[in-house]
């Protein structure tokens, strides 16, 4: 995460029980990217949380190493690993100083989200000095429609951010599945607990 604070606000998310963006399951954007062709070589899964992502990936024979900045997260994400059977890589680390990939395929599911403008340009900068030249970034996020799950960003942010060594390829629509709890579910009109698909961007980026 860009700031020790940021680590320690999802180090008291994890440690209170099962965080919302934590469904059991990758999201279905990230399936339909990996059915579409759309990743290839080493990949990096920043901000990989419980693993989903990256155990899809190993299991279908990627290169793909799970990083994220909070411990917890990187034990759940082994303990999944292991309980489906599935040789992954998970490394606890700073998106903001990706371990040397370099990398064909970043893919960021609900991470890009957390940072503000500013930080989404150190972002943006640190994914460039660890991927190749043509490596695709694709990232997941939250879009700014009301009721969210969390932080939204604006379609706009991304052409912020990659501006610099990089080519946006896309913002189109689509869509996040979260768990609606509290006052979540109520603005939903789900029940407790209940899944629910919410807005998101899916950009994508080249490097140059």
């Amino acid at each position: 995460m860009a700031t020790s604070v940021e680590r320690s606000v999802f180090a008291e998310i994890y440690a209170g029980g099962t965080p919302p963006w934590v469904i059991g399951e990758p999201q279905p954007a990230v399936v339909e990217l990996e059915a579409a062709g759309e990743i290839s070589g080493a990949v990096l899964d920043p901000g990989c949380g419980t693993g989903e992502h990256t155990i899809l990936l190993a299991e279908r024979g990627y290169a793909v190493l799970g990083l994220d900045a909070v411990p917890r997260a990187i034990e759940l994400a082994e303990a999944n690993a292991a309980e489906r059977g599935v040789e992954a890589r998970f490394e606890v680390g700073d998106a903001m100083a990706p371990p040397a990939g370099p990398y064909d395929t970043v893919v960021d599911s609900a991470l890009f989200h957390v940072f503000d403008a500013d930080d989404q340009r150190r972002y943006a900068r640190a994914l460039h000095g660890a991927c190749k030249r043509g490596a695709r970034v694709h990232v997941l996020a939250l879009a700014d429609v009301e009721p969210a799950l969390g932080p939204v960003v604006p379609e706009s942010a991304f052409a912020a951010a990659f501006a610099e060594g990089w080519r946006l390829e896309r913002v189109v629509p689509s869509s996040y599945r979260g768990v609606a709890r509290g006052e979540h579910a109520e603005a939903f009109g789900v029940g407790e607990g209940e899944l629910v698909d919410v807005p998101a961007w899916l950009a994508t980026a080249t490097r140059l």
